[in-house]
């Protein structure tokens, strides 16, 4: 099983409330899914997070596939009362690790191409990371190995699923859009 990151975009920012019980579902137990949450008065300090930062979750999750794991942590999210997933979306800032899984390559392959091309002056390098963990930006991966004659895909086709998947839900919350609509539309009815 592989372990995915993405990061899960949420309708809402956490209340206190919705805070302490994600702290306590079972779900979230396992520190795989983490989150921002803002001052109860953002006025009275200096720095606050950006507030899109609040209606986002950190996600690695292990599981067989990207769609799975989405669908995983969309599914639990829903267990928070009020809260639901409107979409997911892949950070620039990755691992060789990361790159490996988006581009379909063996992470051991990727290491040993960054190292030899990174000699000659063509991979890119990795930028400055805590703790001596070596991030690289995916887009500057991508465009590398697309130079090289790669078919590299802007996003994965799992993510690519699960983001519009999320963002039709949402859009059809609480809408009046009869079955018969839906199955026109080629969605099925469940």
């Amino acid at each position: 099983m592989s372990e995915w990151s993405f990061t899960l975009l949420i309708n809402q920012p956490l209340t206190p409330g919705q805070a302490d019980a994600f702290d306590h579902c079972d779900a979230f137990a396992d520190g795989s899914v983490s989150y921002a949450l803002g001052p109860h008065d953002p006025e009275e300090y200096a720095h606050v997070p950006i507030p899109a930062a609040l209606t986002e979750l950190s996600c690695d999750i292990e599981s067989p596939t990207l769609l799975d794991a989405v669908a995983q942590v969309a599914r639990n999210i829903r267990l928070i009362p009020g809260l639901r997933a409107i979409g997911v979306r892949h950070d620039d800032t990755v691992t060789l690790e990361e790159a490996a899984q988006r581009c379909g390559r063996g992470h051991h392959e990727l290491v040993e191409l960054a190292k030899r091309q990174r000699r000659a002056g063509g991979f890119p390098e990795p930028e400055d990371g805590p703790d001596g963990t070596e991030f690289y930006s995916w887009r500057k991966i991508a465009a590398y190995l697309a130079g090289t004659g790669d078919v590299v895909p802007e996003a994965p086709r799992d993510l690519v699923i699960a983001d519009r998947a999320l963002r039709l839900a949402d859009a059809l919350e609480g809408a009046d859009v009869p079955p018969g609509t839906l199955r026109s539309l080629g969605l099925p009815i469940v």
